[in-house]
């Protein structure tokens, strides 16, 4: 588009513009595969195929650990979609989701040095996609769900986690659990309270929000001070509309609506819509709350609104424009690399509790200049407006996957040790 044509468009229309832009050229999309060796001559395409090619065929079958010394398996991971959840758009179909997978690959690729490449499947039944997926996994180091529907997702997840012999990884439930475990035990340090005593509130009901509440209950919260609503309100024990991953979450109230329950309440957690949270509700909330609107790209309640209600509350939200963002870039690309680089066989809780730690305890130390001038500011120290690391921070990479890496080998899952000096920064 021309300079002339740029001008006349608004801010968003500019955006949306650029957007495709990006996407369109230089060439389409955002991922290619490169070639790691020489592939010039007559002698290197009789070692790279025939019949050179052939000595690693027998050696892997000989001993199939042998793959990881001979192809890319041990650094592959695939980003894997059906479409049917896809960002804050909805079923689009496999096909739309592309975009967003080989952005997941970028990233993969960008923070941890992982080659990824996505894979979008078509299927009429849960069983379909998890054959599909589980008849090729093993070409790969590990697997990252995306975009999948609830409870679709769920069921997915858990099929493949037993026949498969990779770490599975469904980043909407498991990456955003981690990132708002991490920021909310830090807001809740900073508000001078402790998660096993804080009354919950979780607005949305999906797969984020299920493993949310799950990871925060393995980080000490109590099941039956949190309360989750979906689109009928409340979910509680009388309702018969709920489904098994609903149920764990039934409180045995008489509250039925939102307004009923955060009254009183000390966390808020909104992975729903925009505009959900009003500022009559917000009043409601206990003394020094914590907020996380997470709803993309508009949050449940703007923080500019928010600080105008409450003076007292720690904020955060899932955009790069406002303070405390939650990323799930600050773990998916970490975690994969730690359970890589040790062969884990799967990425258990005990892995997704270290890299809570690694994440929480990062934001507590000084920050880098190079971090605060890619995150345009002057300064950043450990507070209100700074709970979690920013995406950027190049400490992220050891130490998350070194925690993570760390956690396989003492609960059992790694297939070997960490190699000597690992991640030494």
């Amino acid at each position: 588009m021309s300079d002339d044509n740029q001008k006349t468009l608004s801010p968003e229309e500019q955006f949306r513009q650029n957007a495709l832009d990006y996407h369109a050229s230089p060439t389409p999309g955002k991922i290619a595969i490169a070639l790691t060796t020489p592939a010039e001559t007559a002698k290197d395409l009789a070692l790279a195929y025939s019949p050179g090619v052939a000595e690693p065929v027998r050696e892997i079958a000989q001993n199939v650990d042998n793959v990881y010394k001979y192809t890319s398996k041990g650094n592959m991971v695939a980003v894997i979609s059906n479409g049917t959840a896809i960002l804050g758009l909805g079923n689009l179909g496999p096909m739309a989701s592309k975009p967003v997978m080989e952005g997941k690959a970028l990233l993969f690729k960008r923070f941890a040095g992982l080659d990824s490449i996505d894979i979008e499947v078509k299927h009429r039944t849960i069983e379909e996609f998890v054959d599909t997926v589980a008849n090729i996994a093993d070409t790969f180091g590990g697997i990252n769900l995306e975009d999948i529907k609830a409870p679709d997702c769920f069921e997915i997840e858990k099929q493949l986690i037993e026949r498969c012999d990779v770490p599975i990884f469904h980043d909407d439930q498991h990456g955003t659990a981690i990132v708002t475990a991490a920021g909310m035990l830090n807001a809740i340090e900073l508000q001078g309270k402790k998660l096993e005593e804080s009354t919950i509130v979780c607005l949305g009901a999906g797969a984020a929000a299920v493993a949310c509440m799950e990871l925060l209950i393995k980080c000490g919260a109590m099941r039956e001070k949190i309360y989750m609503l979906d689109r009928k309100g409340v979910i509680h024990t009388r309702r018969e509309d709920l489904n098994e991953y609903k149920q764990l979450f039934a409180n045995n109230t008489d509250k039925r609506t939102l307004e009923d329950v955060i009254e009183g309440a000390d966390l808020f957690l909104g992975v729903s819509g925009p505009n959900l949270l009003a500022p009559e509700s917000l009043a409601l909330m206990a003394e020094k709350p914590v907020v996380f609107a997470c709803s993309n790209p508009d949050p449940e309640i703007k923080p500019e609104l928010a600080h105008q209600v409450r003076n007292d509350l720690i904020m955060g939200t899932g955009r790069s424009d406002y303070p405390n963002q939650v990323n799930n870039v600050l773990c998916f690309p970490f975690i994969f690399r730690g359970a890589l680089d040790v062969r884990a066989s799967e990425i258990n809780d005990e892995m997704k509790l270290a890299a809570v730690d690694a994440i929480r305890e990062l934001a507590k130390e000084e920050v880098p200049e190079e971090v605060l001038k890619a995150a345009g500011v002057d300064a950043l120290s450990f507070g209100s407006e700074y709970i979690i690391p920013k995406p950027m921070d190049p400490r992220l990479l050891p130490r998350v996957a070194k925690a993570v890496a760390q956690a396989a080998v003492d609960s059992g899952v790694a297939r070997i040790d960490m190699p000597a000096n690992y991640m030494a920064e």
